[in-house]
């Protein structure tokens, strides 16, 4: 029973040295990807090359700090922002001691200041300040930060405002638009209705014209009336005038020969003077002789 637990213990022992012996050749290894990359990137100014011996060294050695961290600073100086946020994250969480921290956490706050994201930035700079409270580059950024985050959201109310005054004002357009609409349609239909009783009164008055026209011209309403139509040149002329003139159908008088009526009346005037030359000779026959007269025409 002895014999089989020191067979374990060493068996465990051997296992224990093998592994801690694969731990130290990976670490090894993992500071050889460290120091290549650091030479690519600072001497020769090869970010590929550096990217990949950094991440060589990190699949050796996840806890390699300083991998992590100098990848992080590779992505910053080529403008990987968001890469180079992920590697500083991961260093701050694997750092050991306030000094790594406090590296990992001023370098986030700045990666943060260039993407604008100042509220992140306040925070990075904090947790910095909390692992080194003596750093006044860190003090200097987080008041940077502040100030710039007050403008922002100074501005983002302005705009917030801005965007209000506009929609008040779209909104006043347009109920004054809907009211314009709602005036000028009323004109418009006043102004149908005006011209609707325009062209009705003028149709009435184009018909009692022609009603008139009508009447004037058929000569059977003159007869009904009793009254003559009256010719344009008679105009102006008075009753007696118009009973002197001779009436329709009457032969009209030749100059130098009497007319039938002037007939008439000399006719009556020779009666009326052979009545009275004949009560004469029947005077004279009482009298004495008849005395003989000229006839006086």
């Amino acid at each position: 029973m002895k014999k089989s637990i020191c067979i374990i213990a060493c068996c465990w022992t051997i296992l224990s040295f093998a592994q801690e012996k694969d731990l130290k050749q990976l670490e090894s290894e993992a500071k050889e990807h460290l120091a290549l990359g650091n030479q690519s990137l600072i001497r020769d100014g090869n970010f590929p090359k550096a990217e990949g011996e950094y991440r060589k060294a990190i699949a050796k050695n996840p806890d390699a700090v300083d991998a992590k961290y100098n990848l992080g600073n590779a992505y910053y100086n080529s403008e990987k922002y968001d890469e180079a946020i992920v590697r500083y994250a991961e260093t701050t969480k694997t750092a050991t001691n306030k000094l790594e921290k406090h590296k990992a956490f001023h370098n986030l706050g700045n990666t943060f200041m260039e993407q604008k994201k100042y509220q992140e930035a306040v925070e990075a700079y904090k947790n910095a300040l909390r692992n080194n409270t003596k750093d006044n580059e860190t003090r200097y950024n987080l008041a940077l930060a502040k100030k710039m985050l007050e403008e922002e959201e100074k501005k983002q109310e302005q705009n917030k405002d801005q965007d209000q005054d506009d929609k008040d004002q779209n909104k006043d357009q347009k109920d004054q638009d809907k009211k314009d609409q709602g005036d000028q349609g009323d004109q418009d239909k006043k102004d149908k209705d005006q011209k609707e009783k325009g062209d009705q009164g003028d149709k009435k008055d184009q018909g009692d014209q022609g009603d008139k026209e009508k009447e004037g011209d058929d000569p059977k309403d003159d007869k009904k009336n009793g009254e003559p139509k009256d010719d344009k040149t008679d105009e102006g002329k008075d009753a007696g005038d118009k009973k002197d003139e001779p009436q329709q159908g009457a032969p009209k008088p030749v100059q130098g020969q009497l007319s039938p009526q002037q007939v008439k009346s000399l006719l009556e005037a020779m009666n009326n003077q052979e009545k009275k030359v004949q009560d004469k000779i029947n005077a004279k026959k009482v009298k004495g002789n008849v005395k003989q007269t000229d006839k006086d025409w």
